[in-house]
């Protein structure tokens, strides 16, 4: 294996794990406590399925895991749209914590588990982008030799892997017992429109076949809707 191959998993890894106890800080020590079950839940449920499909990759598509390491957006609109996000990312992760230390809300365990059996099925749908999508880079670009995918999530919507963020993202505040974290998540949506839209100027312009795709496949993000 040589050093090319191995700084993707290298970075994978150190993601991984310096990765998830910032997560789990982030809903710790807003919330004054580690007697927080649902945190310590969602984050089992964050981990099992990172950790399998950092394996899949590995195994069976490591030029992906490459893809998926690298940042750097080089679009200006892309990088303005990344970092408006980052205040509502940062409050979805936190406002958990407040609501928890202070009681603002109150959800019941069964819509817990329900949520988070929805955070998991959002995660198999973001698995199922990357088996059938070996070009779902994490910056906006065209790829030499790429192709346009249209099997699978793709034959319901043109963006499956926003469309599995924003499961996530809308269930995550509930399953970590809190309503007022949804707030920042649906200010987010429009965000996550945004970049999807702006990604769709690019792949019509330099992707051959994509607009015959979008003919072919109308929505966006939710089926029927946009």
């Amino acid at each position: 294996m040589t050093r090319s191959s191995t700084k993707p998993i290298l970075i994978a890894t150190l993601r991984l794990v310096i990765g998830i106890p910032i997560i789990g800080l982030c809903f710790f020590w807003p919330a004054g406590t580690f007697d927080y079950w649902q945190a310590w839940l969602w984050l089992a449920i964050l981990f099992l399925p990172l950790m399998g499909m950092f394996l899949y990759l590995i195994q069976r598509d490591p030029a992906l895991l490459e893809r998926r390491v690298r940042t750097g957006e080089q679009r200006p609109e892309q990088r303005r749209i990344i970092a408006a996000s980052a205040l509502f990312l940062i409050l979805i992760f936190l406002l958990p914590g407040l609501d928890k230390r202070f009681g603002w809300s109150s959800v019941p365990v069964w819509l817990v588990i329900v949520a988070d059996v929805f955070v998991l099925a959002a995660f198999l749908l973001n698995f199922l982008v990357i088996r059938v999508n070996s070009y779902a880079s994490r910056v906006v670009e065209i790829q030499d030799g790429q192709q346009v995918i249209t099997s699978g999530p793709y034959a319901l919507v043109r963006h499956p892997m926003y469309l599995s963020i924003i499961l996530i993202l809308l269930a995550t505040p509930v399953a970590l017992g809190s309503y007022w974290g949804v707030i920042p998540t649906l200010a987010y949506l429009p965000l996550l429109a945004a970049r999807a839209k702006n990604e769709e100027e690019l792949l019509v312009n330099d992707l051959p076949g994509y607009r015959e795709y979008m003919q072919k496949t109308r929505y966006r993000l939710f089926p029927g809707i946009w």
